[in-house]
């Protein structure tokens, strides 16, 4: 190649968001059909809304779609969320339901009309699955992932794949073929991640309903950060058929898919239709949704820190308002002691990174690493006596034994170790179930979904750690649900020295991680310097995690019901976004 030339990525990206920009160009040509209702009515529905008021003849399929697409394409415009377009076989399969309808009076099913977007890891017939990565361009799929497959026959209607992180392995999305995308609530933060690009765009009512995935936070995180709603099952329960992922191979953490959405009930509608479908001879548990007979009162195990990193003022707060507002409906909650939260860090870890990252990497080719990643990566590659100089010295002189055990944990294994840690994994995961679901005997356990309600561009590459909150749950296999509850408040948010001196208060974990998140008081003792800002994140939103026992994934979405109903009115859901900004 000429030694002047952009490289190839460059050379890919620009031709892959040129198709895109083309194809939104096409659509600003096309105004928002005048004679429909406002596109604030179709938007203000959720999914079920959709297809009642077009069983009732009350709207049709064709202009429900004309106001998502426009909508996901001022989505677009303000966050960067989107990777394939797919707004001119939307209108011809909207088109073709109007007709169905017209002529047979029946809907093709409980999707019928929902315009639905997908995670760019699941194959669309016909476009790419580039992941990010410019070694996966111009390779368009033959055949629909077995979700996109169910979507389509229940009469939902795709209309995008939406933008990932890099690797498809760190929570800030960013990758070199498509760019950054940005918070919908403020271009200073990100979107989280893996799953960023779908919660950007669910989050400004781009679509009713989504998909996702999820290997150590990828469904939860980025929905936290963008206020809306998604549940990761345990593995097992949807078909990954057609969902190409970067850990190909890797049995130990497994990564499951799961529905995004703008309220509970969409989540459930989402479960309902793709639970218990196989797509090969070879995809686990045929077992479908199951409606579950659930107690007058539950009880929650909840905590406010696992001990790893003391979450921020916000982040415990979300948790205790969700507490009390079970507590005022008459639920019992209980407080308990999250067993031995770096361990499960330290598996997680010294699993994925067993190989070196050679498997997550085998698409790199010649694509810039982004910083996030590159921090990441960095353990294996390190010469063991350099990584455990590294955690020595975060041990000795820091005095901080969780970051050095996780360092530690970031090497190469051989075939006998890596078979250890498996062993290690269920161990850890039967000592979890019997020391927190069987010792206590809780129904539901409410938890921080991270650290920090948000992170800013570019601070991955320092606080990756922070994901332990979530991938605890995927080392015990535990579904989990995730629902809005709060907005960061300037004032009272604020960290005080309870969070800056690891003297003060209960809850803390690694110091070196607290001291970026929340740095040194200033002469009022609030926390400056540090990632965490009050008065910066004002407005974004908190949610919590909402876990539940294996196989019981249906009962998790019913109490992430009770834990919505108890809170009340509070500003999330369809036009949320919109109403934020008024």
């Amino acid at each position: 190649m000429w030694p002047f030339a952009p490289p190839t990525h460059t050379h890919v990206a620009r031709r892959k968001q040129a198709a895109r920009d083309e194809a939104l160009r096409a659509v600003r040509r096309r105004p928002f059909p005048p004679d429909a209702y406002p596109a604030e009515v179709y938007l203000r529905a959720t999914a079920r809304e959709i297809v009642e008021r077009i069983y009732k003849r009350d709207w049709t399929a064709s202009d429900v779609l004309e106001a998502y697409i426009a909508r996901a394409t001022l989505a677009q415009d303000i966050t960067n969320c989107l990777t394939e377009v797919m707004f001119c076989e939307a209108r011809a399969q909207a088109k073709a339901l109007d007709a169905e309808f017209a002529s047979t009076g029946s809907l093709r099913g409980p999707l019928h009309g929902v315009p639905v977007s997908f995670k760019d890891v699941f194959d669309v017939q016909g476009h790419d699955t580039t992941m990010g990565f410019s070694s996966r361009a111009h390779q368009p799929r033959f055949e629909d992932a077995k979700v996109v497959a169910l979507v389509r026959e229940a009469g939902g209607i795709p209309i995008a794949k939406t933008n990932v992180a890099q690797l498809v392995f760190f929570f800030e999305c960013v990758n070199p073929v498509w760019g950054r995308s940005l918070n919908p609530y403020t271009r200073a933060y990100t979107c989280g991640g893996t799953s960023g690009g779908e919660a950007a765009l669910l989050a400004m009512d781009g679509v009713p309903l989504g998909w996702g995935t999820d290997i150590g936070g990828s469904l939860r995180i980025p929905a936290s950060f963008c206020g809306i709603y998604s549940l990761k099952p345990g593995y097992g329960r949807i078909s990954l058929t057609g969902s190409p992922g970067t850990f190909d191979g890797l049995e130990a953490i497994r990564t499951v898919a799961g529905p995004m959405g703008r309220s509970v009930d969409d989540v459930e509608l989402g479960a309902r239709l793709v639970f218990g479908k196989q797509g090969t001879e070879y995809d686990p548990a045929p077992l479908p949704y199951r409606d579950p007979d659930m107690p007058n009162r539950l009880r929650f195990g909840f905590y406010i820190s696992d001990n790893y990193v003391k979450p921020s003022p916000a982040s415990q707060r979300a948790v205790l308002e969700a507490v009390d507002a079970l507590r005022r409906a008459g639920h019992e909650c209980i407080e308990f002691t999250v067993p031995q939260a770096h361990r499960a860090m330290e598996i997680f870890i010294g699993l994925t990174a067993a190989d070196g990252y050679k498997t997550l990497t085998a698409d790199l080719g010649s694509d810039p690493v982004e910083p996030g990643v590159s921090s990441l990566l960095l353990g294996p590659w390190l010469y063991g006596w350099v990584r455990n100089s590294v955690a020595w010295v975060m041990s000795k002189f820091f005095k901080d034994e969780k970051l050095a055990g996780t360092i530690r944990a970031a090497s190469h294994k051989t075939v006998h170790e890596f078979h250890k840690l498996v062993q290690e994994r269920d161990s850890y995961a039967r000592m979890f179930y019997r020391e927190v679901w069987d010792k206590h005997g809780f129904d539901g356990i409410v938890a921080p979904v991270l650290a920090l309600p948000a992170l800013p561009h570019g601070s991955n590459q320092y606080l990756s750690a922070l994901a332990c909150a979530t991938l605890l749950y995927n080392v015990v296999d535990s579904p989990v649900g995730v629902l809005p509850v709060t907005r960061v408040r300037a004032t009272s948010d604020a960290a005080t020295t309870e969070w800056t001196d690891p003297r003060v208060g209960p809850g803390h974990g690694s110091p070196v991680l607290e001291g970026l998140l929340y740095g040194k008081p200033d002469e009022r003792g609030v926390g400056r310097g540090g990632f965490y800002d009050a008065e910066k994140m004002a407005g974004l939103p908190v949610g919590v995690q909402v876990v539940g026992r294996r196989w019981e994934e249906e009962k998790v979405v019913e109490m992430m019901k009770v834990v919505d109903r108890a809170l009340g009115p509070r500003g999330f859901g369809p036009l949320a976004w919109s109403e934020q900004r008024k």
